[in-house]
Formats: C-alpha cells, structure tokens, sequence
C-alpha cells in the first residue's frame, strides 16, 4: 500500500506521541507533510523534532492538494469547526476526542462526511491495543460466558495545580472526567460489549472555583472558575442486555483505574483502556485466576494507530475502526448522562453502532491488515 500523506493541525502536549509513532512505527502507511499550530514557534519546534517538512497555516494546510488525512488535536471546543473545514476542503479527519461538545456539531460533521464520501474517525484509538482486543477475543471466544455486567472506574486528579499549560481546558466542558476520560472506557466498553441503550447517573462537583496553590505555575494564586461537573457516577443499559457501572472523578489526587466485565462463566480483569497494553486475566468459576496472554501486537504506547487505520480503509474500502460513528455514540452517552442527572430520569438514546470489527490474529510488525 501506498503511503497516506497527514496533516496535522495542533502541536500542542498532545501531538508528541502521536508525531513520534506517525513518523516512527506506523510510517509504512502514513506520511507526516505538515504541521500547523495557531503558535507558529511550537510547530517549527516539533517540524524540527520530528522531521516534518512543512509548516503551514492552517489555510494553507487545508489547500494542500497532497494531504489526504487532517489530524485535529486542538482544543475540545475547535474540534467540530475546525473538523467541518477540513471536511469541505475535502479531506478525510482524525480528532482528538471528545468528538463534538453537542450533538448537533457532531451530526453535522457525520453528515458533510457521508455527503462527500470522507472517512471521519476519533480518538481514543487505545482500543486497537493487544489489551483490549485480547479481551474482545475472549469475550467473543465465550471464555466467561455470557457477559451480564461490568464496572468501570477511573479516579484522578484534578488540573488546580496549574502546571498544564492549557490547565483551564480541564475545567471545562470537555476536560471534565467523562468528556476527557470516559471515552476511554465508554469506547473499551462498546467494543466488548456492544452499544448502550439506556443510561441514567448522577453528575456533581465539590467546588465551582479553585484557586491555584502551586507556586511554581505561572497562574499561582488566580481564582479558576470550575465549568463543569468533575464527579459522575452513571449505569448503562447495553443493547445486549449487559448493565455496567461507570465512575468518573477528578476532584482529588492520584490515578486509579479499574474495569471489570462480568460473565456468566468468570469474571474479566480488562487493563486501563488508557494504554494500549498491560496485563489481561480471568477469575473461573473454580475460584483460580490466570493471567492470559496477549493475542494481538502493539502493546506499547499506540497513539496514532487510529490515524494509520484509516489510511489502511481508505486504500482498501473498508470502514475505519475508530470512526466518527463511534465517536457519536459516546459523546450520545455523555451527554445522556449528564442529562439524566439534571432532570432525573433515564435517558433513552437515539444513536447505536456496530462493535467495531477486531483486528485480525497473526498481523505482522506494524501492521494492521493482514
């Protein structure tokens, strides 16, 4: 296959690990051209670190007739606009989640996409790791069974420290913990079990403003308003029949992640969808847990594989597997949860996908087809 030439709008923290693998493991099938930041300086500076050969204005990125793919990793609030400009300048996307702040943004740019014939897809792409899809073979492979239910957990702190150089965005929506985190379990969850139905929970926060204590930030001692909910407890009613619980906090200190899927045969201790690897087991009905190997590659840090996915589906036809969809269906989630909380009821949602489809056994070093 021919390589796909990405570019990428955004060089902000974010943009170092998906530079350093687009130009590193997953270059067979992708080609950085550009790069492209409202900071000019800070994109030169990773042009340079990552031998990217251009730097361009956004404008002038978008009138590149050579890119193919545009890689969004700007902030929550410019994905939808910036993603619908690049859709019209008729290039395929890729976005840093949350894929939209609402669903009107994200309907839109699903449907410019489906109207030009372009490929959207989203972050995260964690899922395509070995420990996710070794756990989707097991589910699929009937070791525990039936699944009926699962819990999912993920407590962290909070950005008052003030050291994140975009620390504000975290206290908004779209840095809050299931905008910023969730989708990492929301989409792990989709595909071991399939889409949501239902959800109801409960979205809180213990303070409307923080102010920041660290004397070392540059905002030390500012008042910061907090712009959305950072404590969110919700249940989701899968279209399966499965019901899981999902909690979601950054109001504190320190990283716990947990996720549990719950069968009628064992019990599955899937890793943190955060990474794309780490340590897979199951508790049989004997009482004995096994740790289970991997049954796929890229267990290391894969921030991109989503991006290289797609230059493989644009070549071949075939859907991408972190895509717009996907992408919907748990901002849809989101956002029933949070409206769930404020008027008190379930929420029956709208949106379904497919489980993505898994990649395949036996993928040779980097690649993701067979």
């Amino acid at each position: 296959m021919r390589k796909v030439k990405v570019g990428v709008i955004g060089t902000g923290m974010i943009s170092t690990v998906y530079l350093k693998n687009l130009t590193g493991m997953l270059d067979h099938i992708v080609e950085v051209k550009a790069v492209a930041d409202m900071v000019p300086e800070l994109a030169q500076k990773k042009a340079e670190e990552f031998g990217v050969p251009n730097v361009y204005t956004v404008e002038e990125l978008l009138a590149d007739p050579e890119i193919e793919i545009v890689l969004n990793l700007t902030a929550p609030a410019a994905h939808a606009p910036l993603n619908l400009r690049a859709l019209e300048a008729g290039k395929h996307v890729y976005t840093e989640k949350p894929f939209a702040l609402n669903r009107e943004d994200a309907d839109e740019v699903l449907a410019l996409a489906e109207s030009k014939n372009l490929l959207v897809g989203c972050a995260p792409d964690t899922f395509l790791g070995a420990g996710i899809q070794t756990c989707v073979k097991l589910i699929n492979d009937g070791w525990i069974g039936t699944p009926y239910g699962a819990s999912a957990t993920i407590i962290m702190g909070n950005a008052a420290g003030g050291m994140h150089p975009n620390f504000r965005n975290f206290l908004k929506l779209g840095g809050d913990p299931i905008m910023d985190m969730g989708p990492y379990y929301l989409t792990a969850l989709i595909a071991l079990l399939g889409p949501v139905q239902r959800v109801t929970g409960s979205a809180r926060q213990l303070q409307q403003e923080v102010v920041v204590a660290n004397p070392k930030s540059p905002a030390f001692g500012q008042t910061v308003p907090v712009e959305a909910p950072t404590n969110v407890s919700a249940v989701l009613d899968f279209h399966s029949g499965a019901v899981a619980t999902l909690q979601a906090a950054k109001e504190a200190f320190g990283y716990s992640p947990r996720l549990e899927v719950y069968g009628t045969e064992g019990i599955l201790y899937v890793p943190d969808p955060n990474f794309f690897g780490g340590a897979v087991s199951i508790q049989f009905p004997n009482g004995q847990t096994k740790e289970i190997p991997h049954s796929h590659p890229y267990a290391e840090e894969g921030r991109g594989m989503g991006v290289a996915d797609m230059a493989y589906a644009i070549q071949s036809g075939r859907p991408n597997r972190a895509s717009g969809e996907l992408a919907r269906h748990v901002l849809d989630i989101s956002l029933g949860i949070f409206e769930a909380s404020q008027q008190e009821r379930h929420i029956h949602l709208k949106s379904t996908v497919e489980r993505p489809a898994p990649l395949p056994l036996g993928l040779k070093y980097n690649m993701l087809d067979l």
